[in-house]
């Protein structure tokens, strides 16, 4: 094997985030419980705007938990893993949203009710009376644009850039509605102590989206000064791109993880794309293997030697640090192979590797020749297995895992590729025993597009 990998990381990892984040909702929620009053739940009405304020208050909180998730804190990433935690960003998206409109509904209705006032008039004397309210209301708008363009739905009809700019736009969604919490709400008005939590939150938000997000990947980008060298046809639609900079092998980089690329030529500087490796990293160079599905991705093949390349990264848990056992089974279907390649020079000596490349058809099979090298230098500690054709001439279940690859049961498992080949293989390791720290999957739906 040409790398070693030592690292080792976290089976906890999701344990402690999860208790952190819950200790933070505790204590948002202690918030309001902290600065209750008697006549906050003396009527109907104060109970509807004390019930809006918690509303309120979570919801914010999901949304600034929502960008810490993704904001890129590298132990984070490397304890939780990409793709979970972008499943969480997911799921506390839309609750945030409907937490914050029901926010203003209850808000406007407790006012209305409390003054005898029609609906529509109290929301125009909420807009009217109270500091930072328009501004509120704009972060508000931008939330819900937000929210209905990552629907798949509506996503499927936007470009990534489009989605991507848009979705960007919550960062200032959310610092829109901070000074009307903080000179309005109740919670924060006398309680200097809520206050000054509350600022911390925000203040943490903005501190890891401008450090990790913009200054650290500015720096780096610089600082290894990272240029296209040339631009290699893999296969029909599908190109590897292969750059070249300055001590890389500095960044800490693995394969099996991935960088948010950013070429500065037409069509690509606007928006970060996120894009697997396909090869171990070295000192000088990088590559990624990428596929036509989309408009950024078919002109990639017209990327020109030299063009700048601004990176983000390196990303993701999907690495060789977290197996446990000495047989170790690489998944990869279609364009997901291109981690799995990363990886087959990650392991130490000693692993066996049995390596199965799902493809509907031969000319899918991209990255060939690489792989027959490496299990041909490996002195027998690589197989690979070329699985072409439909899912029922290769279905992928237990009996047919355990006939191709005898020890499954007692490997570690690593799969990337499309959701239901994912599916498939992680209820054959369940039929066979194979407990879930030692199921690996990458979504490359996130990172190989």
């Amino acid at each position: 094997m040409s790398r070693i990998s030592e690292r080792k990381f976290s089976a906890a990892g999701t344990d402690w985030a999860a208790v952190l984040s819950g200790l933070g909702l505790g204590l948002t929620v202690a918030i309001e419980l902290t600065a209750l009053r008697s006549s906050d739940i003396s009527s109907l009405y104060s109970i509807i705007q004390t019930i809006s304020r918690f509303v309120a208050l979570i919801g914010t909180y999901f949304a600034l938990l929502g960008i810490l998730l993704v904001s890129r804190i590298p132990w984070v990433e490397r304890g939780v893993g990409h793709d979970r935690l972008i499943t969480w960003h997911r799921k506390l998206g839309p609750w945030s949203l409907y937490l914050i409109g029901f926010h203003v509904l209850l808000i406007t209705i407790g006012y209305a009710g409390q003054f005898q006032e029609k609906i529509i008039g109290e929301f125009i004397n909420i807009l009217t009376t109270f500091n930072w309210m328009w501004a509120a209301l704009a972060g508000f708008i931008f939330m819900i644009t937000a929210g209905i363009t990552s629907y798949k739905k509506a996503r499927a009809k936007l470009s990534y850039e489009a989605w991507w700019t848009i979705h960007v736009s919550t960062y200032l969604a959310i610092a829109l509605s901070f000074m009307h919490q903080i000179l309005n709400g109740p919670m924060f008005i006398s309680h200097p102590l809520n206050k000054a939590f509350w600022i911390f939150l925000y203040s943490a938000m903005v501190f890891c989206i401008v450090y990790w997000r913009i200054a650290l990947p500015t720096y780096r980008s610089f600082r290894h000064g990272l240029k296209v060298e040339k631009i290699v046809v893999e296969g029909p639609n599908m190109v590897s791109v292969i750059m070249h900079g300055r001590d890389l092998d500095k960044l800490g980089a693995q394969g099996g993880q991935f960088f948010g690329w950013r070429f500065i030529a037409k069509g690509h500087a606007l928006a970060s794309h996120p894009y697997s490796l396909s090869a171990s990293p070295t000192a000088h160079y990088l590559r990624i293997t990428v596929k036509d599905l989309g408009d950024h991705s078919r002109s990639m093949a017209d990327l020109k030697p030299g063009t700048r390349v601004f990176m983000e990264g390196p990303y993701g848990a999907f690495t060789a640090g977290r197996a446990s056992r000495k047989h170790v089974v690489l998944v990869g279907g279609g364009v997901g192979i291109t981690p799995i390649r990363a990886l087959m020079e990650e392991f130490r000596a000693g692993v066996q590797l049995d390596v199965i490349f799902r493809a509907s058809q031969a000319d899918d099979l991209i990255l060939r020749e690489e792989m027959d090298y490496l299990a041909s230098k490996s002195e027998g500690s690589i197989r690979v297995h070329y699985l072409v054709g439909s899912r029922k001439i290769h279905p992928m279940d237990a009996k047919s895992l355990k006939e191709l690859v005898p020890r499954f049961a007692d490997s570690d498992i690593y799969i990337c590729g499309p959701a239901p080949l994912v599916e498939a293989v992680r209820e054959a390791a369940k039929d066979l025993g194979v407990p879930k720290n030692r199921f690996h999957d990458e979504a490359f739906a996130f990172h190989s597009e």
